[in-house]
């Protein structure tokens, strides 16, 4: 598919109905309980996911996304005593995830505001009540841009870090179509069994069926396991608003990825699962990041960036391998352990894979950039495998249930 014919798609072919009783307000009581829809261009069948490791081939390597959903949504007052609802979206100063999670008397992150109206300029004000006593948090409106503002936190005892404060002041937030507030439980059943590096303000929710005895079968198959990271962003929920999806502005993200990770996918002869569309995001990304350092080997980090339509300018010039180990080469020459960037990405219908075989992934919602993502993974076959998850009562969405799909042939 030419890059004109892809960006002049239409959303509306990428549409289908989702009655509301077919998405999962909860999850079920035993995460890997949930059933498993299987498509490999032969057929659609369904299984158990807690049957995975017997459907994998051996010697395949299954990636995650190690990320944690933080407590990202605080509510602070003004002096009035209004609420005014803060969403921490992603770190400003300083710009690194784990060096700001670790301040500990203030620093800024770029956040959305719930009644934004009505917050002007006054600092914002929280108590939070600790065993030791009262920490002050304070919020301080330093920019606004279209539809996000920078926010100063500073707060009055360096006890505490960010994260922790964050951890016990703030809530943690679940998707808006589950119309319901967040509960205890989702503290737990809201993270997969791997998270470990704080970030996201959405659960990598492909990840979510699998438990500890499901990975302990999974390795006693001979089933390697790798881990990205990609912090997912609010944007992830946020509809195709335009007709042509040209016109959409892809979110961007930001991605980190060990050596190791990189090491085992350059030397990686057996099939590659990922699981989610995070994770194929973060995974396709390095192609073109691989790409960028063939073209200039001395690119400093921020130009690494992946830009939304960059994949679709039809030059390939290296193949995934080199990709790879441009990055190995980058990273050595830096004595630089992961590789962090971010991406824009946006994966369509027409977009050339280069390293998954198959994804995990749960079902999505109708025009939304992650059903245009499996629509150009299995080809027009979406139609047939939502159809198919419709009409066999499979759950959709965040709690839902759960699709193992191999990528159609080229």
């Amino acid at each position: 598919m030419k890059k004109e014919e892809i960006l002049h798609l239409k959303i509306s072919q990428f549409h289908y109905h989702l009655p509301e009783e077919k998405i999962a307000r909860y999850p079920l009581p035993q995460r890997d309980t949930s059933r498993l829809l299987l498509y490999s261009g032969e057929g659609i069948s369904s299984d158990s996911f807690d049957n995975l490791p017997a459907l994998l081939p051996e010697g395949s390597l299954l990636l995650f996304n190690n990320t944690k959903v933080i407590h990202a949504r605080l509510l602070l007052r003004k002096e009035t005593g209004a609420h005014i609802e803060i969403f921490c979206l992603t770190p400003s100063e300083p710009a690194d995830y784990a060096v700001s999670f670790q301040q500990r008397s203030s620093c800024s992150w770029s956040c959305m505001i719930g009644n934004a109206k009505r917050w002007k300029e006054e600092p914002l004000q929280m108590e939070i009540s600790l065993k030791d006593g009262v920490v002050r948090l304070k919020a301080e409106k330093m920019a606004t841009a279209e539809k996000e503002v920078v926010v100063r936190f500073s707060w009055d005892n360096d006890r505490y870090t960010f994260s922790e404060l964050l951890e016990i002041a703030g809530e943690l937030p679940i998707p808006p179509y589950l119309n319901r507030p967040t509960e205890e439980k989702d503290e737990e059943t809201y993270q997969t069994v791997y998270s470990r590096i704080e970030g996201s303000v959405a659960a990598p929710t492909a990840g979510l069926h699998f438990t500890p005895a499901v990975m302990e079968r999974l390795r006693g198959k001979g089933i390697r396991t790798a881990e990205v990271t990609l912090h997912v962003g609010a944007g992830t929920f946020r509809p195709v608003k335009t007709e042509q999806i040209a016109e959409h502005d892809m979110h961007t993200e930001f991605i980190s990825v060990q050596r190791e990770t990189i090491e085992a996918l350059l030397h990686n002869r057996g099939k590659l699962i990922v699981v989610g569309t995070t994770s194929l995001r973060t995974v396709e990304s390095l192609y073109y990041i691989g790409r960028k350092l063939h073209r200039n080997p001395g690119a400093a980090p921020h130009e690494l960036t992946v830009q939304q339509w960059e994949p679709y300018d039809g030059v390939g010039e290296i193949t995934p391998q080199e990709a790879l180990q441009n990055i190995l080469t980058y990273l050595e020459k830096r004595g630089e352990e992961r590789l962090m960037a971010a991406t824009q990405i946006i994966i369509v219908p027409g977009y050339p894979f280069h390293y998954p075989d198959a994804i995990l992934t749960n079902f999505h919602q109708p025009q939304s950039t992650l059903l245009l993502l499996i629509s150009a993974f299995v080809g027009e076959a979406w139609r047939s495998i939502y159809d198919y998850a419709l009409s066999h009562n499979f759950r959709f969405l965040s709690y839902g249930d759960s699709s193992l799909l191999w990528k159609k042939p080229k």
